[in-house]
């Protein structure tokens, strides 16, 4: 009985410190992971020109429409901001509901800001030629975001999704 008490003690002895390294292993690359993912977010939206996935909407008054694979998006520059995102709510003029195209516009941003607090908050106002957007979008550390689009002649919207590189179409 003695002999099998060591031999367990033994055998215990040698498979637990390999695990126990196997797991700081583990651990080590999920954190140089999360860093580069933190610094390749920090640079994108430091050069100001990124675009924004949306995944989800949520219209002021109505349930979530899931957005995944239909294309809807932001794209962000000092010189443009161009948005293709779908509309679902309350529009206030007639321009608004007889023309409905949508979320879509682009113009020369005004007060185009970037700035981190606990999260990146990125401002701007574009003014189209029927109407006048302001543009609010809170970016995490690892890239998932919140826009929030208010315009003259509709009621406001909020959507869910990622900021990436802008890719070419």
């Amino acid at each position: 009985m003695k002999t099998y008490s060591i031999l367990f003690t033994v055998l215990f002895c040698f498979i637990f410190p390999a695990s126990v390294v196997s797991q700081e292993k583990d651990l080590k690359a999920n954190t140089n992971q999360e860093t580069s993912a933190i610094s390749a977010v920090a640079s994108l939206l430091n050069s100001k020109t990124f675009e924004f996935i949306a995944n989800t909407t949520y219209p002021t008054s109505g349930i979530p429409k899931n957005l995944v694979g239909s294309n809807y998006s932001m794209t962000f520059s000092p010189k443009m901001i161009i948005s293709n995102l779908p509309y679902y709510g309350r529009g206030y003029s007639t321009i608004a509901i007889s023309r409905d195209k949508g979320m879509r516009f682009e113009g020369t941003p005004e007060n185009f800001i970037i700035k981190k607090d606990r999260e990146y908050q990125v401002r701007a106002s574009v003014n189209s030629e029927n109407d006048t957007y302001e543009i609010s979008l809170s970016v995490s550390d690892s890239g998932y975001a919140s826009l929030s689009i208010s315009s003259n002649n509709r009621g406001t919207i909020s959507y869910q999704g990622e900021v990436v590189p802008i890719q070419k179409k």
